[in-house]
């Protein structure tokens, strides 16, 4: 809820709001299957067919725009393989921007909704929330006009989420407010993606919008949410879910958190990824190690995300990369993060 979900809970410093947040969507997500494929080469067809159908009648538009919805949402993913996270980042807007253009013409196209929903998530959390977490020492100001940037993009990550689930789903949005966990059981395992997506995306505005009373009340929504994904298939996504709840379980125990349960999510992460992945272990480093205050645990946990080989699962590259940033960044500030003093006389970190 990743920087995000239990963002900064029982930090050191006394102003909360300088702190490395935890994002529910990335660093607590599980991976960067970021959107569209050859997105960029797609995107340029879209532009030469639009131009071409602009003469045309409408269901021939909807006709053009559902089959290069399509091939967006369904075509292989390049992104997540890049070893270049400033390349990917510069690129993205684009792609984002193409596919809200054709949701204008198709807006009950299923896999565009989706792939728009994870994307704005992703985009937000690995290269908005993440900035302002860097720049912050040195410009609170800008930092803070980024974090509110990034809590735009989770919002309306989490709308197109919304729409989707309401596809199979008639009114799933305003019954997730009223009655979440009779609403979350109404989703099938078919929407499992849709699902956990728009959690995803919520869980970060919230993290972000803490201290917002109107975000902090739809908490129970996404509870429901990620509890209704565990309960149709906890494997998914390599154990995305588990790392989800291992973000709601640091919250206080008054919010229905427990560092017990979410020790347990971590040890089935980390199985179900094989391993292979970075973001349990940052996950856990800065949310339940941070908020029990346990720098040993904290300091192990980042340089098992650091020792990650990102060419063992070349899918998840940009996001091994990505974390490996962040693991760096939160070693960095862990004098911010912790009462106690750092014993340790000399640190590097690869």
């Amino acid at each position: 809820m990743g920087g995000g979900n239990t963002a900064r809970l029982g930090r050191a410093r006394l102003d909360p709001a300088s702190e490395p947040t935890v994002a529910f969507g990335f660093g607590s997500p599980p991976v960067l299957a970021l959107p569209g494929g050859s997105l960029i080469r797609r995107a340029l067809a879209v532009l030469l067919i639009a131009l071409a159908a602009l003469s045309t009648s409408c269901s021939i538009r909807r006709m053009v725009a559902n089959g290069i919805g399509n091939s967006i949402a369904n075509g292989p993913d390049v992104f997540g393989s890049d070893e270049d996270p400033e390349l990917v980042r510069d690129a993205l807007p684009f792609g984002l921007k193409t596919m809200e253009s054709l949701l204008l013409t198709v807006p009950k196209h299923r896999g565009l909704l989706l792939t728009a929903c994870k994307g704005f998530t992703e985009y937000a959390a690995a290269f908005v929330q993440m900035e302002a977490d860097r720049i912050e020492p040195g410009d609170y100001a800008g930092a803070t006009a980024m974090r509110e940037r990034a809590l735009k993009l989770y919002l309306r990550g989490r709308d197109y989420g919304l729409r989707g689930l309401a596809l199979r789903n008639r009114g799933i949005a305003a019954q997730l407010q009223l009655e979440p966990v009779a609403a979350a059981s109404r989703i099938g395992v078919k929407d499992l993606p849709m699902l956990y997506w728009t959690a995803a995306a919520w869980g970060s505005a919230i993290a972000l919008g803490k201290d917002r009373a109107e975000l902090l009340a739809d908490l129970p929504a996404v509870r429901s949410l990620i509890e209704r994904g565990l309960a149709l298939d906890e494997a998914y996504d390599g154990g995305a879910i588990h790392e989800a709840m291992i973000i709601l379980e640091a919250l206080p125990p008054a919010m229905g958190g427990s560092p017990e349960r979410a020790r347990s999510h971590f040890v089935r992460a980390v199985a179900l990824s094989k391993g292979l992945r970075a973001s349990p272990y940052v996950t856990m480093a800065q949310s339940v190690s941070v908020l029990t205050q346990n720098r040993a645990e904290f300091d192990q946990l980042l340089k098992q995300a650091l020792a990650v080989d990102p060419d063992k699962d070349p899918t998840q590259r940009l996001a091994t990369l990505v974390l490996q940033r962040r693991a760096r960044m939160l070693l960095e500030r862990e004098n911010d993060l912790f009462l106690d003093a750092d014993t340790t006389t000399t640190r590097s970190h690869p």
